[in-house]
């Protein structure tokens, strides 16, 4: 069996790593660590966020480092704030019996004058994100001229971000016969031309995905209507009242938003996303850390190095469009042996995103019933007796109140007694859930409860409907499609009853026609959304665009003739519900 003392590594560092409750170490550490520790190879090295990665490049790079002399030997790039942090105090916790090893972050959102005196007194390892170490090094205050290694830490992660400018400017400031590590989670086409690019000779390394399959993570679903996701988490958080959770959303838009629901209505709630500034962000994280909060509302990005042992779930309030964004989430709970819960909240058109999670990492989703009225009221109910059970008496602090407490409550006999002190405690969950409706879909049918049918229109009142012409600010460049265009306005409006007429789909923007009744709300609903992580603007336009065909185009309707593949316009059959409406004959071209 591996041991940390196999590896060579100085003893004050196995004292540090074994006093953290490390005993042995990960898949990625056992292949990493003694390579580090006898070559200057290159690393390519393929791990998910949680396997222990930090410790893999981390130790070698105390071990090796030299307490006399003060300038920069080892460069760890990663691409948040909170990373940062976190792989930063890491390290400080593995060096902590080494005399004379500083180590240093250094980030946006701080004083960048006090990160130039800490480089001043020296550092030999110093880890940044991307932007703030090209400032400094442009500022002359980092020096890289000399480095022995630099690590790329979730180096796709920091493409996505748009960071590879940055990258390619610190990597070539570094010296060529340096040792590069990568480390990413998936090999995009981007990550091969760093590789191609910056490093020779590369040793690569993969390991197990550590909570892909897990046995003590359970994976649920609830499918409800895109207006009710809301709804369910909160049925979610009253069901489990000691959660221990992070909500993931999208976009920083809905992560405030959602927070600020969950804390209007009297959650211990609390959200993390980049419109803060670094103390505010400091704030949130310690009191998530301390369990001070109990649910936390996040963005991807943002919950980046937050690094917390006892989450009980993770609740996807949108889940990601990368299957591996859904691994990365849901390895958060489930540590440290103990069990953890991974909940997807998800419509209809959500199903294909469930079925490549599953395919592609091995996961199974159970669909589940959000929980009811009566579930809650029930869970709630019991863990009150429960704790009332368990709670412990001191006879000598309530005893001189105990005389005039029986006297006031003589005259309840024990029946009357436990109804009043249950319903006192417990009124607000049964009245809020006393008529709660059931909100969950099935097959994408909507389960109406008693609600009345919706009303329709005749064929005769759909012709007669009047259009207006609406611009959006995304096309196909944003990979919208007609049919992904009338599933937007729909669940936006929580409708399928609005008339859509022709639809334009340009690169960056596009037009559609709704009946011009419904132009307002349609406006207003889909001015709160967001498409591709872009926030939707849209407004009325006066008119469709419109040019003369040209010699490519067709005479009568103005499209493009293209080989093999259909264009971007739509007509569908005057008043067709949610797939077209007036079929005009306008040149029109993309």
């Amino acid at each position: 069996m591996s041991t940390f003392e196999n590896f060579g590594l100085h003893q004050n560092i196995i004292k540090a790593v074994h006093e953290l409750g490390f005993e042995s170490p990960t898949p990625i550490q056992s292949e990493t660590i003694p390579h580090l520790m006898s070559s200057q190879q290159d690393i390519i090295a393929t791990a998910q966020t949680g396997t222990g990665k930090t410790a893999a490049f981390g130790l070698p790079a105390i071990h090796l480092a030299n307490p006399d002399n003060k300038n920069t030997q080892t460069l760890v790039l990663c691409p948040t704030r909170e990373l940062c942090v976190q792989i930063t105090r890491d390290l400080i916790s593995y060096s902590k019996y080494l005399k004379g090893v500083n180590i240093l972050a250094v980030y946006g959102g701080e004083r960048i004058d006090s990160q130039i005196r800490a480089l001043k007194k020296g550092a030999q390892i110093v880890v940044g994100t991307p932007g703030r170490t090209r400032d400094l090094i442009n500022r002359k205050k980092l020096f890289v001229e000399n480095i022995e290694r630099v690590v790329l830490d979730e180096a796709d992660e920091m493409l996505t971000m748009g960071f590879k400018q940055e990258l390619d400017a610190i990597l070539e400031n570094t010296p060529k016969e340096k040792q590069t590590l990568l480390f990413s989670a998936t090999m995009s086409p981007k990550i091969v031309s760093i590789t191609r690019k910056f490093m020779k000779n590369s040793v690569e390394i993969a390991v197990a995905r550590k909570n892909i399959g897990a046995e003590n993570i359970k994976h649920v679903n609830y499918m409800v209507n895109a207006k009710d996701r809301y709804e369910v988490l909160k049925r979610i958080a009253d069901l489990n009242p000691n959660i221990y959770g992070i909500v993931f959303c999208r976009t920083r838009r809905e992560t405030k938003e959602i927070a600020n629901k969950l804390m209007h209505d009297g959650y211990n709630a609390d959200a993390i996303h980049g419109d803060l500034s670094q103390p505010q962000r400091d704030e949130v994280m310690g009191k998530f850390r301390r369990r001070s909060l109990q649910v936390l509302v996040a963005t991807d990005v943002a919950a980046r190095g937050l690094d917390v042992n006892d989450i009980t779930h993770i609740i996807n309030y949108s889940l990601p469009d990368d299957p591996e964004v859904y691994v990365h989430r849901s390895g958060r709970t489930g540590r440290a042996g103990k069990s953890g819960i991974s909940i997807a909240i998800i419509h209809t058109r959500d199903m294909r995103k469930l079925r490549e999670i599953e395919r592609i990492s091995g996961i199974s989703f159970s669909k589940e019933l959000a929980p009811s009225g009566r579930d809650i009221c029930e869970k709630r109910l019991y863990a009150l007796i429960d704790k009332i059970e368990k709670v412990e008496v001191n006879e000598e602090q309530i005893g001189p109140f105990l005389d005039n407490i029986y006297e006031k409550l003589n005259s309840f006999d024990r029946e009357t007694l436990i109804k009043h002190f249950v319903s006192a405690e417990f009124n607000r969950y049964l009245s809020y859930y006393k008529n709660a409706r059931d909100i969950n879909i099935s097959g994408g049918k909507n389960k109406r409860d008693s609600r009345e049918p919706r009303e329709r229109k005749t064929r005769s009142e759909r012709q007669k409907s009047k259009f207006a012409t609406i611009f959006i600010n995304v096309g196909s460049r944003n990979k919208l499609t007609p049919n992904r265009l009338m599933g937007l306005i729909n669940e936006a409006m929580d409708s399928k009853d609005a008339v859509i007429g022709s639809i334009d789909i340009m690169k960056k923007f596009s037009f559609f026609e709704i009946e011009d009744n419904r132009k307002n709300d349609v406006i207003k609903a889909l001015n709160k959304e967001t498409f591709e992580d872009v926030s939707l603007s849209v407004e009325i336009s006066k008119e469709m665009p419109n040019k003369a065909p040209s010699k490519k185009e067709d005479f009568f309707t103005g499209r493009k003739k293209r080989k093999g593949g259909r264009d971007q316009k739509f007509r569908g059959k005057k008043g067709q519900k949610g797939k077209g409406g007036k079929n005009k004959r306008k040149n029109r071209s993309n």
